[in-house]
Protein backbone atom coordinates (compact mmCIF):
# COMPACT_ATOMS: atom_id res chain seq x y z
CA UNK A 1 0.00 0.00 0.00
CA UNK A 2 1.71 3.26 -1.08
CA UNK A 3 2.25 5.85 1.67
CA UNK A 4 0.78 8.64 -0.45
CA UNK A 5 -2.50 6.77 -0.59
CA UNK A 6 -3.07 6.98 3.16
CA UNK A 7 -1.95 10.57 3.72
CA UNK A 8 -5.09 12.34 2.39
CA UNK A 9 -7.63 10.41 4.52
CA UNK A 10 -5.35 10.61 7.56
CA UNK A 11 -4.99 14.37 7.13
CA UNK A 12 -8.71 14.81 6.56
CA UNK A 13 -9.54 12.81 9.69
CA UNK A 14 -6.93 14.72 11.69
CA UNK A 15 -8.45 18.04 10.66
CA UNK A 16 -11.99 16.89 11.36
CA UNK A 17 -11.01 15.51 14.76
CA UNK A 18 -9.22 18.69 15.82
CA UNK A 19 -12.10 20.88 14.65
CA UNK A 20 -14.45 18.99 16.98
CA UNK A 21 -12.21 18.50 19.99
CA UNK A 22 -10.33 21.83 20.21
CA UNK A 23 -13.01 23.83 21.98
CA UNK A 24 -13.67 25.06 25.49
CA UNK A 25 -15.61 22.32 27.18
CA UNK A 26 -15.95 20.62 30.54
CA UNK A 27 -13.60 17.79 29.61
CA UNK A 28 -10.89 20.07 28.23
CA UNK A 29 -11.22 22.40 31.22
CA UNK A 30 -10.68 19.49 33.61
CA UNK A 31 -7.66 18.18 31.70
CA UNK A 32 -6.17 21.69 31.66
CA UNK A 33 -6.66 22.10 35.39
CA UNK A 34 -5.06 18.74 36.17
CA UNK A 35 -2.16 19.63 33.88
CA UNK A 36 -1.64 22.95 35.64
CA UNK A 37 -1.69 21.18 39.01
CA UNK A 38 0.63 18.47 37.61
CA UNK A 39 -1.63 15.99 39.31
CA UNK A 40 -2.49 12.56 37.83
CA UNK A 41 -1.95 13.97 34.35
CA UNK A 42 -1.05 10.69 32.65
CA UNK A 43 -4.11 8.69 33.79
CA UNK A 44 -6.42 11.61 33.00
CA UNK A 45 -4.96 12.02 29.51
CA UNK A 46 -5.10 8.27 28.91
CA UNK A 47 -8.74 8.01 30.02
CA UNK A 48 -9.83 10.89 27.78
CA UNK A 49 -7.80 9.75 24.77
CA UNK A 50 -8.71 6.05 25.01
CA UNK A 51 -12.38 6.92 25.48
CA UNK A 52 -12.24 9.04 22.34
CA UNK A 53 -10.53 6.22 20.44
CA UNK A 54 -13.35 3.84 21.38
CA UNK A 55 -16.03 6.36 20.38
CA UNK A 56 -14.33 7.27 17.11
CA UNK A 57 -13.90 3.60 16.23
CA UNK A 58 -17.59 3.02 16.97
CA UNK A 59 -18.58 5.90 14.72
CA UNK A 60 -16.24 4.78 11.96
CA UNK A 61 -17.69 1.28 12.18
CA UNK A 62 -21.16 2.72 11.58
CA UNK A 63 -22.65 2.66 15.08
CA UNK A 64 -23.89 6.24 14.69
CA UNK A 65 -27.24 4.96 13.45
CA UNK A 66 -27.73 3.13 16.75
CA UNK A 67 -27.21 6.37 18.66
CA UNK A 68 -29.85 8.24 16.72
CA UNK A 69 -32.19 5.28 17.13
CA UNK A 70 -32.11 5.45 20.95
CA UNK A 71 -33.55 8.87 21.90
CA UNK A 72 -34.58 7.64 25.34
CA UNK A 73 -31.02 6.66 26.20
CA UNK A 74 -29.70 10.01 25.05
CA UNK A 75 -32.29 11.83 27.15
CA UNK A 76 -31.29 9.89 30.27
CA UNK A 77 -27.60 10.59 29.67
CA UNK A 78 -28.44 14.25 29.05
CA UNK A 79 -30.13 14.63 32.47
CA UNK A 80 -27.48 12.74 34.41
CA UNK A 81 -24.71 14.64 32.65
CA UNK A 82 -26.38 17.99 33.33
CA UNK A 83 -26.69 17.28 37.07
CA UNK A 84 -23.07 16.11 37.24
CA UNK A 85 -21.85 19.25 35.45
CA UNK A 86 -23.90 21.50 37.75
CA UNK A 87 -22.25 19.89 40.78
CA UNK A 88 -18.80 20.46 39.30
CA UNK A 89 -19.76 24.05 38.42
CA UNK A 90 -20.79 24.73 42.02
CA UNK A 91 -17.53 23.28 43.34
CA UNK A 92 -15.47 25.35 40.88
CA UNK A 93 -17.42 28.49 41.75
CA UNK A 94 -16.83 27.88 45.45
CA UNK A 95 -13.09 27.55 44.85
CA UNK A 96 -13.13 30.80 42.87
CA UNK A 97 -15.11 32.72 45.49
CA UNK A 98 -13.22 31.42 48.52
CA UNK A 99 -9.51 32.33 48.24
CA UNK A 100 -8.83 30.38 51.42
CA UNK A 101 -9.31 27.10 49.53
CA UNK A 102 -6.57 27.96 47.05
CA UNK A 103 -2.82 27.64 47.29
CA UNK A 104 -0.42 29.29 44.90
CA UNK A 105 1.76 26.19 44.73
CA UNK A 106 -0.80 23.60 43.63
CA UNK A 107 -4.12 25.36 43.10
CA UNK A 108 -5.92 23.88 46.12
CA UNK A 109 -6.37 20.55 47.86
CA UNK A 110 -5.04 17.48 46.09
CA UNK A 111 -7.32 15.09 44.23
CA UNK A 112 -6.93 11.34 44.48
CA UNK A 113 -6.09 9.37 41.36
CA UNK A 114 -9.39 7.49 41.64
CA UNK A 115 -11.36 10.74 41.81
CA UNK A 116 -9.46 12.23 38.87
CA UNK A 117 -10.02 9.15 36.72
CA UNK A 118 -13.67 8.93 37.75
CA UNK A 119 -14.26 12.57 36.88
CA UNK A 120 -12.58 12.08 33.51
CA UNK A 121 -14.79 9.09 32.74
CA UNK A 122 -17.93 10.92 33.80
CA UNK A 123 -17.09 14.06 31.81
CA UNK A 124 -16.60 11.88 28.74
CA UNK A 125 -19.31 9.24 28.91
CA UNK A 126 -22.05 11.33 30.55
CA UNK A 127 -21.82 13.99 27.86
CA UNK A 128 -24.50 13.30 25.22
CA UNK A 129 -22.73 15.61 22.76
CA UNK A 130 -19.86 13.15 22.57
CA UNK A 131 -22.19 10.54 21.07
CA UNK A 132 -23.56 13.01 18.55
CA UNK A 133 -20.25 14.63 17.63
CA UNK A 134 -17.71 11.84 17.98
CA UNK A 135 -19.85 8.84 17.04
CA UNK A 136 -22.49 10.20 14.70
CA UNK A 137 -20.84 13.23 13.09
CA UNK A 138 -17.34 11.81 12.72
CA UNK A 139 -18.78 8.50 11.56
CA UNK A 140 -20.84 10.33 8.93
CA UNK A 141 -17.84 12.39 7.83
CA UNK A 142 -15.71 9.27 7.53
CA UNK A 143 -18.33 7.50 5.42
CA UNK A 144 -18.89 10.57 3.25
CA UNK A 145 -15.19 11.10 2.70
CA UNK A 146 -14.71 7.45 1.80
CA UNK A 147 -17.53 7.55 -0.72
CA UNK A 148 -16.18 10.71 -2.35
CA UNK A 149 -12.47 9.91 -2.40
CA UNK A 150 -12.07 6.14 -2.56
CA UNK A 151 -9.68 5.13 -5.31
CA UNK A 152 -8.49 8.67 -6.05
CA UNK A 153 -4.98 7.95 -4.80
CA UNK A 154 -3.57 4.48 -5.08
CA UNK A 155 -5.88 1.50 -4.82
CA UNK A 156 -7.60 2.16 -1.49
CA UNK A 157 -11.20 1.02 -1.33
CA UNK A 158 -14.00 2.82 0.56
CA UNK A 159 -13.55 0.75 3.74
CA UNK A 160 -9.82 1.42 3.92
CA UNK A 161 -10.32 5.14 3.28
CA UNK A 162 -12.99 5.28 6.00
CA UNK A 163 -10.74 3.63 8.57
CA UNK A 164 -7.73 5.79 7.71
CA UNK A 165 -9.98 8.82 8.15
CA UNK A 166 -10.95 7.45 11.57
CA UNK A 167 -7.28 6.84 12.39
CA UNK A 168 -6.57 10.50 11.63
CA UNK A 169 -9.33 11.56 14.01
CA UNK A 170 -7.89 9.23 16.68
CA UNK A 171 -4.47 10.81 16.20
CA UNK A 172 -6.02 14.25 16.67
CA UNK A 173 -7.52 13.17 19.99
CA UNK A 174 -4.27 11.68 21.33
CA UNK A 175 -2.19 14.70 20.27
CA UNK A 176 -4.69 17.19 21.69
CA UNK A 177 -5.13 15.63 25.12
CA UNK A 178 -1.39 15.01 25.50
CA UNK A 179 -0.60 18.60 24.52
CA UNK A 180 -3.31 20.00 26.80
CA UNK A 181 -2.38 17.90 29.82
CA UNK A 182 1.41 17.91 29.61
CA UNK A 183 1.77 21.31 27.92
CA UNK A 184 -0.22 23.08 30.63
CA UNK A 185 2.86 23.17 32.85
CA UNK A 186 4.28 25.84 30.52
CA UNK A 187 1.66 28.15 31.99
CA UNK A 188 2.98 27.45 35.48
CA UNK A 189 4.46 30.94 36.02
CA UNK A 190 1.09 32.51 35.21
CA UNK A 191 -0.68 30.29 37.73
CA UNK A 192 1.87 30.89 40.46
CA UNK A 193 -0.62 33.40 41.91
CA UNK A 194 -3.90 32.42 43.62
CA UNK A 195 -5.73 35.07 41.58
CA UNK A 196 -5.00 33.17 38.37
CA UNK A 197 -6.51 30.01 39.86
CA UNK A 198 -9.60 31.97 40.88
CA UNK A 199 -10.02 33.22 37.32
CA UNK A 200 -9.53 29.71 35.90
CA UNK A 201 -12.00 28.14 38.32
CA UNK A 202 -14.47 30.93 37.61
CA UNK A 203 -14.18 30.25 33.89
CA UNK A 204 -14.57 26.50 34.48
CA UNK A 205 -17.70 27.12 36.57
CA UNK A 206 -19.23 29.26 33.81
CA UNK A 207 -18.38 26.72 31.09
CA UNK A 208 -19.78 23.75 33.01
CA UNK A 209 -22.92 25.60 34.10
CA UNK A 210 -23.55 26.81 30.56
CA UNK A 211 -23.20 23.30 29.13
CA UNK A 212 -25.45 21.90 31.87
CA UNK A 213 -28.16 24.46 31.15
CA UNK A 214 -27.95 23.77 27.42
CA UNK A 215 -28.38 20.05 28.12
CA UNK A 216 -31.43 20.66 30.32
CA UNK A 217 -33.01 23.03 27.79
CA UNK A 218 -32.53 20.46 25.05
CA UNK A 219 -33.76 17.53 27.12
Amino acid sequence: MPLLAVVPPLAAGLGAGLSLIVAIGAQNAFVLRQGLRREHVLPVVLVCAVSDLVLIAAGTAGFGALVTGAPGLLTAVRWVGAVFLLVLAVLAARRALRPGTLEARDGGRSTSARAAVGTSLALTWLNPHVYLDTVLLLGTLAAGYAAAHAGEVGALGPDAVRWFFGAGACLASVVWFAALGFGARLLGPVFARPTAWRVLDGAIAVVMATIAVSLLVGA
